[in-house]
């Protein structure tokens, strides 16, 4: 995921992570990032899992690469995109473990929590998220064993 021009992200979020999800778009649109927001919207409640299934099955069906979700603390989006094959989701609050979570385990969704984090924090890790390749090597085969069995 290191080209940001050339990747195709999908937005999610709930009611509680609307605000901050809103704020990291000039983020992306400067790192030339093609995304598309599949709601919420408006500040209503909603139910987290529907936006985390919406992103998850994008990136399960080929339409994107990559996901970032936000919630409260990311936990539940993370939890019900992880039920997803291909789907690798990663809470993470800080910019080291993003660019971790993308060089040794291949996350390909990000999952922030705006209860958690501020909005200058969150760019940071977005950023670090998406400007990190997948290191491979000795990590691909550990990757491959995170994947269901048949």
């Amino acid at each position: 995921m290191a080209d940001t021009s050339t990747l195709r992200l999908a937005l999610g979020c709930d009611h509680a992570g609307l605000a901050l999800k809103e704020s990291l778009k000039p983020l992306l649109a400067k790192l030339k990032v093609s995304v598309e927001d599949l709601g919420t919207h408006a500040p209503d409640s909603v139910d987290y899992p529907d936006y985390a299934h919406a992103v998850a099955s994008g990136i399960e069906a080929g339409r994107f690469d990559a996901g970032l979700l936000v919630c409260g603390t990311g936990l539940g989006m993370s939890m019900a995109a992880n039920r997803h094959k291909a789907v690798r989701a990663a809470v993470c609050t800080d910019p080291y473990s993003a660019r971790m979570a993308r060089k040794h385990n291949d996350a390909n969704v990000l999952c922030i929590g705006a209860r958690v984090v501020g909005g200058g924090l969150a760019e940071e890790i977005v950023e670090a998220f998406l400007s990190t390749g997948f290191e491979g090597g000795r990590h691909a085969g550990r990757v491959q064993k995170i994947e269901p069995k048949p």
